[in-house]
């Protein structure tokens, strides 16, 4: 029956049933010129997104339960010890400290023998006579010239006239007229700087029986007081002994500064006082104070000051008499520290000063670098003052007891059994 106007009919299911579906539009369509029509409403496709993950914008939901995997976490490892606390450091330090252990500390460095450190620093003494030697006995007898020769070496070396003299006559015994080879020449100077050298290489004696024993180390600018003083320290307080040291340098803040870095490393204190201080009075403090400390030694620092100084060398011996009024045999041991660069000019500084201070001991230092290593024979044979340390660098361990032989090899360019 034909439907009445105005009247909806609703689709039998039968109808729904047999409906063929709708067929895609195909090219074809398109291409005659025929636009698809469109549905009066949009197709919902928002199920396609269903599975996608979230917008930059959209927050994933928290109250959703999440099914982690289930694995078996291994055992943690029982630590071999407890862990140590571990500091906190600023997030602006620049650094971070690891969180795994921290490996072993890495082996220092092994520092050459001091036999070879001592040939290294005399390399250019020995070096400048073991040339000259060479030139002078090459298919040469020995006669007068040549040993004319000979003596202006040893004496251009530092050696001195005295030493050069005996060296001399030493080599034209039994060997005038014939050929000498530059081997056995080297090897009697060798001999003959040991017998020199064999007396004045004592060890520094200290007589703790007087506590505290005071070591007064004096010299003139630039031959390594403060240095030496630090090293002698760490040597004596790694054997036990306790220090005290004295900036009794109280003319230059630097020298102040660097005894107080010396005391820190070797856990001595150091009396001080302002710059422009009086030394003499400083000295007398600091010897009551190593008293209170039950010091065992005290080391009083001086300023440099040149031999030809008047003023200069009267506080000096106020500095000693200063100290004998509070202990007559004070200072036990006058040091005096040379420059080997210096050369002959060390020879009336010791003079000088032996007179002034009473030096009764010497330390030579700067031996590496320069080729006036000689110059410590020459002393040794005028003045016969005890030579206790030699120094060949700047490091804490390159001070070292005086050793005749190894300084008469040294610088002779000899064998230690030549």
């Amino acid at each position: 029956m034909p439907p009445v106007e105005g009247e909806t009919r609703e689709p039998s299911d039968e109808a729904e049933a047999v409906a063929p579906p709708v067929a895609p539009a195909s090219d074809a369509d398109h291409l005659d010129g025929h636009e698809p029509e469109e549905d009066a409403e949009e197709a919902d496709f928002s199920w396609l997104d269903e599975d996608l993950p979230p917008e930059d914008d959209e927050t994933v939901p928290t109250d959703v339960e999440r099914i982690e995997p289930s694995f078996d976490e291994p055992a943690a490892a029982t630590p071999l010890a407890p862990p140590a606390a571990r500091p906190t450091i600023d997030p602006d330090a620049g650094f971070r400290l690891r969180q795994a252990p921290a490996p072993a500390a890495p082996a220092e460095p092994v520092r050459a023998p001091w036999l070879l450190r001592l040939r290294e620093g005399l390399s250019r003494s020995s070096n400048q006579l073991s040339g000259s030697i060479g030139s002078i006995f090459t298919a040469r007898k020995l006669d007068e010239e040549t040993l004319q020769d000979f003596e202006d070496v040893l004496i251009r070396a530092d050696l001195g006239l005295e030493t050069a003299l005996r060296i001399t006559d030493r080599l034209s015994e039994g060997r005038f007229g014939r050929t000498v080879s530059g081997a056995e020449v080297r090897g009697i100077l060798a001999q003959e700087v040991e017998k020199t050298l064999t007396a004045v290489a004592v060890p520094l004696e200290l007589d703790l029986e007087k506590k505290p024993h005071v070591i007064l180390v004096v010299g003139v600018n630039g031959t390594g007081k403060t240095t030496t003083i630090g090293k002698l320290a760490a040597k004596l307080t790694r054997a036990g002994l306790k220090v005290t040291l004295c900036a009794g340098d109280t003319f230059r803040a630097a020298a102040v500064e660097q005894l107080n870095i010396w005391g820190e490393r070797t856990g001595s204190e150091v009396v001080a006082k302002a710059i422009g201080a009086d030394a003499a009075g400083l000295a007398y403090e600091a010897y009551d104070r190593a008293i209170e400390n039950d010091s065992d030694v005290l080391i009083i620092d001086t300023a440099g000051r040149l031999q030809n100084k008047t003023e200069l060398m009267a506080e000096l011996e106020k500095i000693v008499r200063v100290l004998q009024k509070r202990e007559p045999d004070a200072p036990h041991t006058v040091l005096q520290t040379l420059d080997a660069t210096t050369g002959q000019n060390a020879l009336q500084q010791v003079e000088i000063f032996r007179n002034v201070a009473g030096v009764n001991g010497l330390v030579m230092t700067k031996l590496d670098g320069t080729a006036r290593g000689g110059i410590l024979v020459a002393i040794a044979a005028k003045h016969k003052l005890p030579v206790y340390f030699i120094g060949v660098g700047e490091g804490i361990d390159d001070l070292e007891p005086f050793r005749a032989k190894d300084f008469a090899d040294a610088i002779a360019g000899t064998t230690a059994d030549a």
